[in-house]
């Protein structure tokens, strides 16, 4: 069944009042054949349109409609994308799901790598499964910004740590896509000897040598699980080497800075924390534009929880714990003492969660699972509430990476769970205060969970 196949019309949507009927297949706007959701986008946002619509018989018509310019047809598909999901072609050597314990729920297995999942939700994507084809309509689409897993700029470094014969054009489609005016949001995962020292200096100045199209690049430190039995041999930073990309990155930096007016360059939170190093200022990262990456993150909460307590509304105060990963929880326990100090009726405590799951060395936040969270929580000092950073479950949904609910966790914990926005130190400091927290963050698109049934 084709996937432009419409499944539902949104009442008194232009669509619904222009006759489109569910079951119809949409095959044309204003002439261009519709394959997916970036087609369909693209070619549905003037004003005017022909529709070119087939029946399950086979029968065709025609329909015009007029509508606000860029406003949405109201059409639903079988899946969001239109198509099936593009999985990853590579086999990084670094790659976390490759890392991932057995027994899991299967979509937690699926890679993608797919332009329209950069261009639509910010996924990150290496290139390599794109056809000529697909690169020039990239191009004349102008489908931008995209995200885009560099790692490094060698040639045959990148086909070995990807394991991709094709990883080595990275440059080559970057520079086309700079020519026809797309912008690039670049992500680097470091390993340890080598995609660093040396060779990063040169991914840094390849890349610089695509700014503008080229906004900017995150180095973040690689993810080692214990789970790593039979893939190639990594190890996690030392204090030493994360000092030192930490040192290569801030010193590119730097001169960037001078000659262009932005640094275009920062390495991620964690790579401060591994180097024992202190975070930038909020101003060093400029326009918060890579926290995605976790760049910036903890220094933004910082700043918004100090700004919180300037002058904090309190709400009904009741006991209450934080728990977070370890690399956080030091910042959380700060943010805490500065609440004490204006409120000091406040009662909580902040818990850092070891990560068993997955191993020690797995420090953030986001891969905390419920299990990890009762098995070290049950018997402690708790209070009335258990505030938890939302990235510890999957978006939209009440469940963690180990399919553990937060029906399971409050019955096991005996104590109400609240997630909390993991980005924004407002929303810690009214959770901390008893204040009601706005309405949790809208699910992500539909293709999110609907992709994965037509996994390879």
């Amino acid at each position: 069944m084709s996937m432009t196949v419409i499944r539902a019309v949104e009442p008194r949507s232009p669509a619904h009042r222009a006759g489109v009927r569910p079951g119809e297949t949409l095959t044309h706007i204003n002439g261009h054949p519709i394959v997916d959701v970036l087609d369909y986008k693209f070619y549905s946002y003037d004003p005017r349109l022909e529709l070119r619509l087939r029946d399950a018989e086979g029968n065709e018509r025609t329909l015009r409609l007029h509508k606000g310019e860029g406003e949405d047809l109201g059409l639903e598909f079988e899946t969001y994308l239109m198509d099936r999901a593009r999985s990853c072609a590579n086999n990084c050597i670094f790659c976390f799901v490759d890392q991932m314990p057995p027994g899991m729920r299967p979509s937690l297995y699926f890679k993608d790598d797919d332009a329209r999942l950069s261009f639509l939700m910010g996924n990150y994507l290496t290139l390599t499964n794109l056809s000529q084809r697909e690169i020039q309509r990239i191009c004349d689409l102008r489908i931008s910004p995209i995200n885009i897993s560099v790692h490094t700029t060698d040639p045959q470094l990148r086909c070995r740590m990807l394991q991709h014969r094709r990883a080595g054009e990275v440059l080559d489609i970057m520079s086309r896509f700079a020519g026809a005016g797309i912008r690039m949001n670049c992500q680097i995962v470091s390993c340890p000897g080598l995609n660093d020292g040396p060779v990063l200096a040169r991914t840094l100045a390849d890349l610089g040598g695509l700014y503008p199209a080229v906004e900017s690049v995150a180095v973040v430190p690689v993810g080692v699980t214990k789970y790593r039995e039979g893939l190639y041999p990594l190890s996690p930073y030392t204090r030493e080497q994360a000092g030192a990309v930490v040192d290569l990155t801030e010193a590119f930096g730097r001169d960037f800075l001078a000659g262009h007016g932005t640094r275009f360059a920062w390495c991620s939170d964690e790579f401060y924390l591994l180097a024992g190093r202190a975070l930038p200022d909020k101003e060093s990262y400029e326009e918060m534009n890579q926290l995605e990456n976790g760049v910036g993150m903890l220094r933004l909460l910082l700043s918004q929880a100090e700004l919180a307590l300037e002058d904090p509304q309190v709400g009904e105060l009741t006991p209450f714990s934080v728990a977070t990963g370890t690399s956080a929880a030091p910042f959380l326990s700060h943010i805490l003492r500065q609440a004490r100090e204006k409120v000091p009726g406040l009662q909580g405590r902040v818990y850092p969660i070891v990560n068993r799951f997955f191993g020690e060395t797995i420090t953030v936040s986001g891969l905390v699972t419920g299990g990890d969270l009762i098995a070290q929580l049950r018997g402690r000092e708790l209070g009335k509430r258990l505030l938890i950073p939302s990235n510890m479950l999957r978006a939209g949904e009440q469940v963690f990476l180990d399919d553990v609910t937060v029906a399971d966790v409050e019955r096991e914990l005996g104590v109400s769970v609240t997630a909390v926005d993991a980005e924004s130190g407002f929303d810690l400091v009214d959770a901390m205060l008893g204040l009601e927290l706005p309405p949790p963050e809208a699910a992500r698109r539909r293709e999110e969970t609907e992709y994965y049934p037509y996994n390879p």
